[in-house]
């Protein structure tokens, strides 16, 4: 099984490749929930000192206006990501004013749709768009999922290396086809392999009775006290049934292929072009209201919900799908790492040393085009490592046999040893065995997970789920205000949310198309600069 993975091991010592492998790149994106003392949603705007939510590059918003979305630029180590992170935090909070970051993926008291305010941009037509887009889909979907939070890690393996590994190959085609075909391969792994991830960092077996806004709760969950429901082996709700899938999607015929960058491309861009009867009832522009961008399968690319997506950084106005066509994959995103509710960045270094061990296991794994029967067990996996991660008798689809997950999760996890041992002679250091120990441990350990270990503190405090998370927003709020900014760093973060409100501005006084024609020029490709 893992025959290919210790092949490109060997010739990668051999040849001395591991320098080439030492400026990977590392990205994060981190989603926090803006509360009042009551663990209410915020309805206050997205505050100003920040900048502007359309044109900061570090702190914006997600779906709702009180939904922060923090992001770093990337680094050349997990660990740099990680402090940016922190001091992207540190500053923020000491601008709020009165209001808490919530602490876990999950969302705290929700008081009806009514209760979350829709992300606002100004009015500049990207800004519009970007509004227009998740008003789109509130009315598919709903507005409660869309408030679910996580972590994002982004990842791009070192430039230098692709052309010596190519080399060493014998792959005689374009460097950039050899590159995005191998970010591929890595794709679908993490798609075969994600629900390790889950297992490991899932944190959220717990929600507050409000997010199901009176519906009955599905099966297999069950009542923790009177405001809480749980699912005794859970480890992440928010990546199961409960959260954002693309059920409905399916449902209207989206079949998006990872076979290939140049499938993927065509088939999100069928599913962006081909019309839906359901979504055309709801409407587009109605009583001149924009209800959505378009009564398409999907209204852009970033609708289609996936934990994993290729990358490329986008020009002004540029389409996610134009962007990877004209210059190919730049970097992977992972989405289904969960908030550590035990950590105030909600992710720990430990973490991102194995997502890192992971993203090269994915790397060099061989990876062959996943058939229908594979999609549908890889989908079987994750749903059931969501809701039954933890239950000893649970079983996981290997290649078409059944095998218990502890197993199977032992067995990939050994695997990567020889990954662990690449990066450590990369980085000279031991710190990436030292983590895949860890997960070793937590895979013989289900008791040990931080999904177990939410609901253990829960029993032992005789606490809710919001108690929980309102007792580990408060500790997070007091670390972040106690931790000091650099005076050039803090001034970089008020210089960039200045510039921010400048630009969105500049940009609100250029514009001079009417919505409808900015909305044909975008979906178009045929935009230029000096149209708006």
């Amino acid at each position: 099984m893992y025959r290919l993975l210790e092949q490109r091991l060997r010739e990668i010592d051999t040849h001395r490749l591991h320098p080439y492998l030492r400026n990977a790149r590392t990205g994060l994106e981190k989603e926090s929930l803006r509360v009042n003392d009551s663990g209410r949603l915020s309805q206050r705007d997205h505050p100003t000192i920040f900048g502007s939510a359309l044109t900061h590059p570090w702190i914006t918003t997600d779906y709702a206006e009180s939904l922060l979305e923090l992001i770093t630029p990337p680094q050349a180590r997990a660990h740099h990501a990680l402090d940016f992170l922190l001091n992207i935090e540190t500053f923020v909070y000491q601008q709020l004013d009165n209001e808490l970051l919530w602490t876990t993926s999950m969302p705290c008291v929700l008081a009806g749709e009514a209760d979350i305010r829709i992300a606002e941009y100004g009015t500049s037509n990207a800004g519009r768009m970007k509004h227009v887009y998740r008003q789109g889909l509130a009315w598919r979907y709903g507005k409660a999922m869309q408030v679910i939070a996580g972590i994002h890690f982004n990842y791009s393996i070192d430039e230098a290396f692709w052309q010596p590994w190519q080399t060493l190959q014998g792959d005689t085609r374009e460097l950039r086809q050899f590159r995005d075909d191998a970010y591929m391969g890595m794709v679908r792994n993490l798609q075969r392999y994600g629900w390790l991830i889950i297992y490991l960092f899932g944190t959220s077996p717990a929600i507050c009775k409000s997010f199901l806004a009176g519906r009955a709760a599905p099966p297999g969950m069950e009542t923790f006290n009177e405001h809480s429901l749980y699912e005794p082996f859970g480890t992440s709700l928010r990546m199961g049934n409960i959260g954002y899938t693309n059920s409905k999607e399916n449902k209207t015929g989206v079949k998006v292929s990872y076979d290939s960058l140049d499938t993927y491309v065509a088939s999100l861009r069928r599913a962006i072009a081909t019309p839906c009867p359901h979504y055309a009832d709801i409407g587009v522009n109605v009583a001149g209201e924009y209800r959505q961008l378009n009564a398409n399968i999907l209204q852009i690319e970033n609708e289609y919900y996936s934990t994993v997506r290729p990358k490329q950084p986008l020009n002004r106005f540029e389409k996610p799908t134009d962007a990877l066509e004209q210059r190919g994959i730049a970097y992977v995103e992972l989405r289904s790492v969960d908030v550590n509710a035990f950590h105030p960045a909600g992710i720990t270094r430990k973490q991102l040393a194995f997502l890192e061990i992971f993203m090269h296991f994915c790397l060099l794994q061989d990876s062959p085009a996943i058939s229908d029967a594979e999609f549908n067990a890889i989908n079987s996996n994750q749903m059931l490592t969501a809701h039954r991660g933890r239950d000893p008798q649970v079983m996981l689809d290997c290649q078409g046999k059944a095998l218990p997950l502890r197993e199977y999760a032992n067995d990939l996890l050994q695997a990567m040893r020889p990954v662990a041992e690449l990066l450590d002679t990369v980085h000279g250091e031991q710190s990436y065995s030292a983590c895949l120990d860890k997960q070793l441990q937590l895979a013989a350990q289900p008791d040990s997970t931080p999904s177990a270990r939410m609901l253990e503190e829960m029993q032992q405090n005789h606490e809710s789920f919001f108690d929980f998370a309102q007792r580990k927003s408060l500790e997070h709020r007091d670390y972040f205000l106690q931790r000091s900014l650099e005076p050039t760093i803090k001034q970089s973060f008020e210089d960039m949310a200045r510039d921010s409100l400048q630009q969105q501005y500049t940009l609100e006084q250029a514009e001079q198309l009417p919505f409808a024609q900015f909305l044909e020029a975008y979906f178009s490709g045929d935009f230029h600069a000096n149209k708006n």
